[in-house]
């Protein structure tokens, strides 16, 4: 395991290094059973488990120490590319610990909790607005969840016609994010690469040239991972539904577009909209996700069931769906985040949603035109939501994109997404969101530009960075092959 350990911060000390043998942490009541010899019983719990030995004080003091290393999205700014690290209302957080929402189970009958449902149909008929959709699911848990969802619908729909034996391909961009080739092998299908132009956009001659009566599908992120709106999106619509095939919106970007255009009028089949980010609810963390669906009609007798529809303005789930494709996750998704993102939708309301799309756009335009002298796009046009820019000519100085990432955590900030899109070298990918203000990306624009300066004129330090931090430069390819975070009594000082 390498030393993670550096000189120049105060290390906190394990909860193990602080115990004493015999403290008490908590007095337990008398007990009202029969006495047992715990060492008796299952041996010496000391030398066995190790169990640190502390006050309920020094616990208190060692944990709110520890998340004070901790950063969040409410300690700093999170310009993650392709992620949405956007802020999350606490009102959000509120009404979903509302108790009649909480404490609901899923397996009440339908009668008992007619008040999650309407809040469930009530993000269904904003989200078709949103979207532009015929319909609306929300039973899958996660992000690529749904996307894999919408595959099935659409093999599904192939096999309903007589041509699910045919069709046993699925086109995907090269720049397309790894979750989609993923998902149509999951799904059966065999992979074909569509290679991007010089443009930015979908090569399409070369996209034409795929088509033909054996492809289901073409999956493509818009706008894509470049941080550019495909303007052939229509177009490609078209020529992919001229030999029978559809076309799935990998919705990852959706915030971009929220309130300004919808996916659904471009000509798309299906989508995937990624609710614990375009709508704000917690993302990463290994939080709750909400991979909920949008499809046009043809889809929609495949879609999961029980479906949630209106039966004389009441929302209620039907569970008669012969042609569904059956249950993608128990019960029906997850909840909660129908919840927050309800709560998010209605804050802003019909009026002012766009501003979600526009201030996002507005926000990583402005982070571009700063940097762009010394980080250049990969592509010198309008970018949407996040821009995508290249570190490459900084290799002379034999600095990578990683450097100037783990460089940015010395000055306070949690860095980008690096190296992606693949194709993109030496690549970094900023999404602000339209949650952060102009001071907070005049400041971390500044300090890109200090260590782009810094790579030039002293690269070293961005080689040994970061320094500043309880934990330093890794070895990373040690730290995955031989990861070992286990505290082990003999070797204290070596595993942290």
């Amino acid at each position: 395991m390498p030393n993670l350990r550096t000189k120049s911060v105060r290390i906190p000390t394990l909860i193990f290094e602080k115990s004493q043998s015999g403290r008490i942490g908590v007095n337990l009541p008398q007990a009202d059973t029969p006495k047992v010899n715990v060492n008796e019983a299952i041996g010496n719990t000391r030398e066995t488990f190790h169990f640190p030995e502390v006050s309920e004080l020094e616990v208190m003091r060692h944990f709110v120490n520890l998340s004070h290393i901790n950063y969040g999205i409410e300690t700093g700014f999170y310009p993650l590319g392709s992620c949405t690290m956007k802020y999350n209302p606490r009102i959000n957080e509120t009404t979903a610990s509302f108790t009649g929402f909480r404490n609901i189970h899923p397996m009440q009958p339908d009668y008992t909790v007619p008040g999650a449902l309407e809040v469930l149909a009530s993000v269904y008929d904003i989200l078709k607005e949103v979207t532009g959709f015929d319909e609306i699911a929300m039973q899958p848990v996660a992000g690529a969840h749904g996307e894999m969802t919408c595959l099935m619908l659409i093999k599904a729909y192939h096999d309903s016609r007589g041509e699910g034996d045919k069709r046993r391909i699925v086109l995907v961009p090269d720049s397309a994010h790894g979750t989609n080739p993923a998902s149509a092998a999951r799904c059966g299908y065999d992979v074909k690469t569509i290679p991007t132009g010089p443009d930015g956009d979908c090569d399409m001659e070369a996209l034409a040239a795929a088509l033909d009566d054996t492809v289901a599908a073409f999956m493509v992120t818009n706008p894509s991972t470049l941080a550019l709106f495909e303007r052939n999106i229509s177009k490609i619509c078209q020529m992919v539904h001229a030999v029978g095939g559809q076309v799935f919106c990998d919705g990852a970007n959706m915030n971009a577009m929220v309130g300004t255009t919808r996916p659904g009028d471009h000509g798309f089949d299906c989508m995937h909209l990624n609710l614990h980010k375009t709508f704000s609810t917690p993302h990463g963390g290994g939080g709750p996700g909400c991979g909920a669906i949008g499809l046009q009609k043809h889809l929609e007798p495949f879609t999961p069931s029980p479906a949630l529809i209106r039966v004389n303005g009441k929302a209620t789930l039907d569970h008669n769906r012969p042609q569904s494709i059956g249950r993608v996750s128990s019960f029906y998704g997850q909840f909660l985040m129908a919840v927050r993102a309800l709560t998010y939708l209605l804050a802003y309301g019909k009026e002012r949603m766009s501003d979600i799309s526009r201030y996002s756009v507005l926000n990583a335009n402005y982070v571009r035109a700063r940097l762009k002298e010394v980080l250049p796009p990969a592509h010198d046009r309008p970018c949407m939501h996040e821009c995508v820019l290249t570190a490459k000519k900084y290799k002379q100085n034999g600095v990578r994109a990683l450097d100037i990432s783990k460089r940015l955590i010395d000055y306070g900030f949690h860095p980008p997404t690096n190296y992606f899109p693949l194709i993109v070298p030496e690549c970094l990918m900023i999404e602000p969101t339209e949650t952060e203000s102009k001071q907070t990306l005049d400041d971390f624009c500044d300090a890109l530009i200090k260590i782009c300066h810094e790579a030039e004129t002293n690269p070293d330090i961005l080689h040994e960075a970061p320094s500043t931090q309880v934990v330093g430069r890794l070895d990373e390819a040690k730290a995955v092959k031989n990861l070992d975070v286990r505290w082990h009594p003999s070797t204290i000082t070596e595993s942290v």
